[in-house]
């Protein structure tokens, strides 16, 4: 078996994973696999992921940052490799489900290659039911979705086509008695076809990174307890920054509410960009 890959047994499998009628007989694994206690939420969509499904995925995945949530998708292009990506810059571990074996030379798509690595360099997880070899085939996506729904605990669709892939995820969610979650799209939309069928359906909406946490069962912190809980070794000016964009400012008023030289101003708000605590978006300073 090919260095740093493992095969899992029935009885290695997440709990909720076992609990599923058709669950794989086995699983191959390269990394490691993050905690069974967590809630593991499925983050699907078009492959054509538009700039507002874009958004969404950034904006809804860091706002899950530094709760116990596992991000898992199928690394496949548009909303997969969003999801995976917007996991590693908000520190969430992440776990790609690829529609192929884990072969190096068979993983799929070839161009995320580079990024199922940092996946595994994270500390995150690749994970497959097909054989190193398999090379990805039109009947290895509809399994490999079944696996994805079936290791957590809801699924979240960002955008889908009438006949997206997607929506196997999510009927499958269904079956298996999981959360379904949809993000509203616009109606104008072709990618949001799909997903609205679904919302007609009672899946529930998704308009914030709130209403995950809500749906799986995690109580929202508190912004003092944030402070102290996820950024205890934060500096007393960095903890400063932080209690002033509560709700996001222009960078000139930062600057200003801060009373500080602008060259030791500019160098904090450097620095704690690059720390991933802040971001700044067309002039604008807020939290991560």
């Amino acid at each position: 078996m090919d260095d740093g890959l493992k095969q899992l047994s029935p009885s290695e499998f997440s709990p909720l994973l076992r609990q599923i009628p058709d669950a794989p007989k086995k699983l191959y694994v390269r990394g490691q696999m993050p905690s069974y206690d967590k809630q593991w939420l499925a983050v699907v969509g078009s492959r054509a992921l538009t700039p507002y499904g874009n958004a969404v995925v950034k904006h809804l995945i860091e706002g899950l940052r530094g709760y116990p949530i596992v991000i898992v998708s199928g690394l496949a292009y548009g909303a997969d490799a969003a999801a995976h990506k917007a996991a590693l810059e908000n520190n969430l571990e992440t776990v790609a489900v690829p529609g192929s074996g884990l072969g190096w030379e068979t993983l799929y798509p070839r161009a995320h290659v580079n990024l199922a690595r940092e996946i595994l360099k994270a500390g995150g997880a690749l994970v497959s039911e097909e054989e190193p070899d398999t090379r990805a085939a039109d009947w290895t996506f509809p399994k490999r979705n079944r696996v994805m729904a079936g290791m957590c605990r809801a699924t979240l669709i960002v955008e889908a086509k009438e006949l997206s892939g997607s929506l196997i995820t999510a009927r499958l969610t269904v079956e298996y008695n999981r959360d379904l979650l949809v993000v509203p799209g616009s109606i104008f939309s072709e990618e949001s076809k799909g997903t609205h069928q679904f919302l007609r359906l009672g899946a529930t909406a998704i308009t914030s990174a709130d209403d995950v946490l809500v749906a799986l069962g995690i109580q929202k912190r508190d912004a003092s307890e944030n402070l102290t809980s996820l950024r205890a070794d934060l500096s007393e000016d960095e903890i400063r920054v932080i209690e002033i964009i509560r709700s996001p400012l222009s960078r000139n008023d930062l600057l200003e509410a801060l009373e500080m030289p602008i060259s030791e101003a500019n160098v904090l708000l450097s620095t704690m960009e690059i720390k991933g605590l802040i971001t700044e978006e067309l002039g604008v300073v807020r939290v991560r």
